[in-house]
């Protein structure tokens, strides 16, 4: 008995290519999509396995959806003259209606229940014109991008750019700055009246021992000048009766 045709929708349909160069890993993109009204269950399977990584190779597509699968080239040494017979075959199956194990649905299903496709994978290089072409489209990308980005970044004031959260932050970190400067002052200024009254105290305090001070140095000036006034006055008083005895 001939096997149902296949009820996934495969994109690309044949055939998988990949472009070079092969020094790094290459992926392509097998889209699986599935019309129908069941959940179909699905697996991926290749002639070379330990040339590819593909993610997922199994699973269930539900009803009406699409699933990517990655397909991903392990790098290798690229020969031109070699052909490619990897070849790539999806299985698919519809889903039972109570299905609790997949892989025991798997190894249950019979032959005339399981659908395939085929696909088989190409190898290419890019030629230098292309390579010469994707280099300066990527420039010519790159350079449009920065001329847009320095466009629209330009005109725009550093408080355009930020979003209203990012803006009352500021302004409350703004508002704090100001507290903490008039905080300081009022501070300084205390610290000034403070330092201006001990002063004061301290004077005050020095002002009746300076006065002592100097009303005794005042006495003792006073004292001393009457001294010589005595003493000038005994000196006159001498010379005048020194006179008046010759």
């Amino acid at each position: 008995m001939a096997r149902p045709e296949q009820v996934l929708v495969l994109e690309p349909q044949h055939e998988l290519k990949f472009r070079g160069p092969f020094t790094d890993v290459v992926t392509a993109t097998l889209k699986l999509t599935n019309p129908t009204d069941r959940n179909v269950c699905f697996k991926v399977k290749t002639t070379a396995p330990r040339r590819y990584c593909v993610r997922p190779n199994s699973g269930i597509i539900d009803a009406g959806t699409s699933i990517n699968v990655s397909v991903m080239l392990q790098p290798f040494d690229y020969d031109p003259n070699e052909k490619s017979k990897h070849k790539f075959m999806v299985q698919s199956m519809l889903a039972p209606y109570d299905m609790t194990d997949m892989e025991g649905v798997w190894k249950e299903a019979k032959p005339e229940e399981l659908m395939d496709s085929k696909l088989r994978c190409t190898f290419e290089m890019p030629l230098e014109n292309d390579k010469t072409h994707e280099s300066e489209s990527n420039k010519t990308v790159s350079s449009s991008t920065s001329v847009k980005t320095e466009h629209s970044v330009l005109p725009k004031s550093a408080s355009a750019s930020l979003d209203d959260g990012e803006v009352k932050k500021i302004m409350e970190e703004c508002k704090r700055l100001q507290m903490e400067v008039q905080r300081l002052r009022e501070e300084n200024k205390q610290i000034r009246e403070d330092d201006g009254l001990r002063k004061r105290k301290v004077t005050s305090m020095a002002a009746p021992h300076s006065s002592a001070m100097a009303t005794t140095a005042m006495r003792d000036e006073g004292l001393s000048t009457r001294v010589l006034a005595l003493c000038v006055l005994f000196f006159v008083i001498g010379v005048i009766i020194g006179k008046l005895a010759l």
